[in-house]
């Protein structure tokens, strides 16, 4: 019952986070720790090609540290869902990359982030684009609808990523690919005083799997091919201003540990 209890207190702080920062960027001034204008983990993930594919709504509120639609090598026709689609730029470049015979939701716990969304689909056009509300945890869809599973910067702020990660890998189709951008820890696992900081979980680092913890967890579930590729490996520094505040003085990670961003792939057998 505490377990669920304080997980409960997880997803309230997040689903605030980011009500708040879908908030400010309807007046272009979005912050947090995975925002452009606010933090340097997710600056310079698109490129000004890709950007100008999306509103610039879309853009304001991008809230990731990768770019998942590179690592995914999306086809004509394939259908995508991005876990905790924001403001729905990875959505909307999906979409463009799968054509009028393929299809793109996204899903998203956060009736801000959900319609900001939507209003950026409208604004691009994007008629095979479509936002679920729902949580990560319990992905409203059936067995086996789609091909690929994005996700960039969410992952890390479940309390329940062995949920997350059996309902990614049942709504793939066999031979389906997970491709997701996510926070991870290397060589163990963040300082206990860490993970139990709520602002740093919606902040993206307070949850963050051990790669080990990653690959075990995708195997369990049935997944193989399981590949992590470091992007950017992150220090105190790079934690918003607005959360230093919550960070104790003497907060540091154990000799060895480091925190990176990270391409995380995998595949579900069968295809």
């Amino acid at each position: 019952m505490a377990e669920q209890v304080a997980g409960e207190k997880i997803v309230d702080a997040v689903r605030e986070h980011y009500a708040e920062a879908a908030r400010r960027a309807q007046t272009e001034k979005a912050t947090g720790c995975c925002s452009p204008a606010g933090d340097k983990i997710s600056q310079r993930i698109y490129d000004l090609d890709e950007l100008a594919e999306v509103p610039e709504g879309a853009a304001v509120a991008s809230l990731g540290c990768g770019n998942p639609v590179l690592l995914a090598d999306l086809k004509p026709g394939e259908v995508v869902l991005d876990l905790g689609s924001g403001g729905g730029i990875d959505v909307l470049l999906s979409a463009r990359r799968v054509g009028p015979t393929g299809k793109a939701y996204g899903l998203d716990m956060t009736d801000e982030m959900l319609a900001l969304a939507r209003a950026n689909a409208q604004q691009a056009g994007a008629t095979n684009a479509e936002f679920l509300k729902g949580r990560i945890e319990a992905i409203p869809l059936p067995d086996a609808a789609v091909d690929v599973i994005l996700s960039n910067c969410v992952i890390n702020l479940s309390a329940d990523k062995e949920a997350v990660l059996r309902e990614a890998f049942r709504v793939l189709k066999p031979g389906g690919r997970f491709a997701v951008a996510d926070i991870v820890s290397q060589g163990g696992a963040l300082p206990a005083e860490a993970q139990r900081l709520l602002a740093l979980w919606a902040s993206c680092i307070a949850g963050a799997l051990s790669e080990e913890e990653y690959r075990a967890k995708l195997a369990a579930v049935g997944f193989g091919q399981v590949d992590v590729q470091v992007l950017k490996v992150y220090s105190r520094e790079d934690v918003g201003e607005e959360m230093q505040c919550c960070l104790p003085a003497d907060l540091g990670l154990p000799e060895g540990v480091r925190v990176v961003s990270a391409f995380v792939k995998a595949i579900k057998p069968g295809g």
